[in-house]
């Protein structure tokens, strides 16, 4: 038995300056061939999973690609035309089974506005009857495509997401399944008008959490193989964005079609909880210098780069100073310019120059505004480590060339890379001890709670700049499906 497993993440935030070319989706691009395999084995990861089920049921294993970027504007067409190309070469020569960890929001510059279902669609055209079965992220645009040419999806039940690999096992059990003749996988699929928020979408709270038990209720079900509620991703300009889910069932077209309806219609009647209102930045910092007892999370959420983000505006900080915070720690902020000149003037210097603010972002009117700063150079390290928390679990993180900037109110650590404060490590492999710091100001969404909320007394979401914010009425839309909600109040969804 031959089983080939490929990896394509990447979550397009189609109003991101933030270009991802070939090189983006891994530390010198993606891992090609026999480093594909070792560099994703023994990770907690869809294609960790898909890995150990291959190697359990004794097949020979192909893994012809594993690239995964971070969320940024659309994918550069030739390296999405390049990981095209890779693994249809290889499903051409022939395998029994596919599982390929997709993340289900890929939009490709001049190309198309569903890398994930373009590319299953090509794969299925090459391998007509091989069973193919893909692990989606929570936050996937599901499409029609996707589900017409795959065999099984699965995707996460958790935001954060801390169930990557079990998303993996599922997905590559069901695909085992099929190729053995023990199942017969039918799946329905339908998306509802609601362009739900990010920070709405944490899934141990609120209607989230109503919405995933609902799924995980009826997967328990007979008959049913596997339930997955996608949020979506709404910063993406794509006639499919929004909530939906699928429900796969053993033979069972009308159960599938039935459940799934069941669930949305949860999601439908709740869809005024998926919306987050902010509150001004300045009474945020006002209500953080209140506070007395640290450590203070204050969560710079527009400039979330897990969410297409620029990771490098400075206005929370800009106005976090302005109001007298010291004994912070910031990061990471990504200026590969600064990072350039601080190494150049040598650990232990103290020079006065401008941090972040480097790029423009057109598509919500905001020109780049660095903040200039005095500070001593109290670290340089090549700013790699390996992820120990609950998410990517494994992982070598590689955050380019990495500076501490000590500026006495603030321990600021800049990157060349895109990094999202997923792990102790982002402070950690600097010499920064995050425990004792009052304030740690985090560019974070949600990937922060598993790690850093069990640390803190407190933490404050601060309505910074940036192309992730919340704030649906600055993104001009032109593509995505109308009417939907909240864009439009009067909509209707009859199931």
């Amino acid at each position: 038995m031959k089983i080939l497993i490929a990896q394509m993440e990447h979550e397009t935030n189609t109003f991101s300056p933030v270009e991802t070319p070939w090189e983006a989706f891994g530390p010198d691009g993606p891992y090609l061939g026999k480093a594909a395999y070792e560099g994703m084995k023994g990770t907690r990861t869809p294609i960790g999973a898909f890995i150990d089920l291959a190697e359990k049921a004794r097949a020979e294993i192909v893994t012809p690609i594993a690239g995964f970027a971070y969320p940024s504007g659309p994918v550069d067409a030739k390296a999405y035309d390049q990981f095209c190309e890779v693994i249809c070469e290889s499903v051409d020569k022939g395998c029994d089974a596919i599982m390929l960890d997709l993340h289900g929001a890929m939009v490709v510059r001049d190309r198309t506005f569903d890398g994930e279902g373009t590319l299953i669609e090509k794969i299925r055209g090459i391998a007509p009857s091989t069973p193919i079965g893909v692990s989606l992220d929570l936050h996937a645009n599901v499409t029609e495509k996707m589900v017409r040419n795959a065999t099984v999806i699965a995707g996460y039940k958790t935001y954060p997401h801390i169930d990557m690999y079990e998303t993996g096992e599922l997905a590559g059990e069901l695909t085992l399944r099929t190729l053995r003749g023990e199942i017969n996988p039918v799946m329905h699929w339908e998306n509802i008008p609601l362009l739900a928020q990010l920070l709405k979408m944490n899934t141990s709270v609120e209607a989230m959490q109503e919405f995933a038990r609902t799924a995980a209720s009826i997967q328990e079900k007979p008959g049913v193989l596997a339930t997955s509620t996608f949020g979506g991703f709404p910063m993406a300009d794509i006639p499919e964005a929004g909530m939906s889910a699928i429900v796969v069932t053993d033979g069972d077209a009308a159960l599938a079609r039935s459940e799934c309806q069941n669930i949305l219609r949860n999601a439908w009647s709740n869809k005024e909880q998926f919306i987050w209102y902010d509150k001004p930045l300045e009474e945020s910092i006002k209500e953080a210098k209140n506070l007395t007892d640290g450590p203070i999370l204050l969560l710079d959420h527009p400039d979330n780069c897990a969410s297409g983000a620029t990771q490098d505006t400075m206005a929370v900080l800009r106005e976090a100073l302005k109001q007298g915070l010291t004994n912070i720690a910031v990061g990471p902020i990504r200026d590969p310019q600064a990072v350039e000149i601080l190494i150049s003037a040598g650990l232990g210097a103290e020079i006065t120059t401008d941090i972040g603010g480097k790029t423009d972002m057109p598509a919500i009117g905001k020109k780049g505004e660095p903040l200039q700063l005095k500070g001593i150079i109290k670290n340089i390290t090549n700013g790699e480590y390996t992820i120990t928390g609950p998410q990517f679990t494994g992982v070598r993180a590689a955050m380019g060339r990495t500076v501490v900037f000590d500026t006495g109110d603030a321990e600021i650590v800049i990157t060349e890379k895109l990094q999202e404060p997923w792990d102790l490590g982002v402070f950690t492999s600097v010499g920064i001890d995050p425990t004792q710091k009052k304030y740690l100001l985090l560019k974070s969404k949600m990937y922060y709670r598993p790690i850093f909320l069990p640390l803190a007394r407190h933490s404050i979401h601060c309505a910074g700049v940036g192309v992730g914010a919340a704030d649906w009425k600055m993104f001009q839309y032109k593509n995505l499906r109308r009417p939907i909600y909240p864009l439009d109040e009067s909509v209707t969804h009859i199931f």
